[in-house]
């Protein structure tokens, strides 16, 4: 579904990220971890070009991006079409009702009338536990609910891959659970997932793919329960320890 090849970003003298490459396989959850500063988040604003790779060739589901001096805003439009971005803070219209934030981006980037986007949204806050919600207004709502109308959002453009940053990180750890439950279902149901997590135990259980990052780089990656019972290299095995002894 995704692959990405020779990956490079720098800014100024500073290389955040150094030939990355990396292979997610449809319907598969893949997970990236790693010390802060190895460049995940980067990596993860590169695939949808919210950062312009310095150089690398990017391809989602089998279309390959031309990442040129200039790509074309169709083509930046088609893929950011394909690909969900759910990011550590909510980014949630505070002006606008739960149901507004979800059924306007449908209704500006797929066309949709404004009834097909208000049942499409209610489909998807009844999906996250929130239909009671879709008259409120997000400053109403816990930081748990604001992340999962932001999933919802994203789903609402119907998008072949989702991209999650650290979606737990500003939240309390009994709202964090609330969000890794959405994502978790998101997971049986086969949608394909990019997420960068210091959550160790979802990182285990729910992905089928393991990418250790350190340095602007993979030092590690392969089956999660394998690495995380045996890691193989000493900088997976420093990070584990330093996480896992907390």
């Amino acid at each position: 579904m995704v692959r990405l090849d020779g990956i490079h970003k720098s800014y100024g003298a500073h290389d955040v990220l150094t030939d990355v490459s990396l292979t997610v396989s449809r319907g598969s959850v893949t997970a990236l971890i790693g010390p802060s500063g190895a460049g995940k988040s980067t990596l993860l604003r590169c695939i949808n070009l919210l950062e312009r790779p310095d150089r690398g060739t990017i391809a989602v589901d089998g279309r390959t991006l031309d990442l040129g001096d200039r790509v074309p805003a169709k083509d930046l439009a088609a893929l950011r079409r394909q690909v969900g971005m759910v990011f550590q803070s909510f980014n949630l219209f505070p002006h606008l009702t739960v149901l507004r934030n979800i059924s306007l981006p449908q209704q500006r980037v797929l066309g949709r009338s404004r009834q097909e986007a208000d049942a499409r949204s209610m489909e998807l806050l009844t999906r996250v536990g929130l239909a009671d919600k879709a008259a409120q207004y997000p400053g109403r709502c816990s930081g748990g609910q604001q992340q999962r109308i932001a999933i919802a959002r994203a789903l609402a453009l119907d998008p072949r891959v989702m991209l999650f940053d650290e979606p737990t990180s500003a939240l309390d750890p009994e709202l964090g659970l609330e969000v890794l439950a959405v994502m978790r279902e998101l997971a049986q149901d086969g949608m394909t997932m990019i997420v960068v997590t210091h959550e160790m135990q979802f990182a285990r259980d729910v992905s089928d793919h393991l990418v250790v990052m350190a340095d602007g780089g993979i030092v590690e990656q392969g089956d999660p329960v394998q690495i995380m019972r045996d890691p193989s290299h000493p900088r997976t095995r420093r990070f584990l320890r330093a996480v896992l002894e907390r």
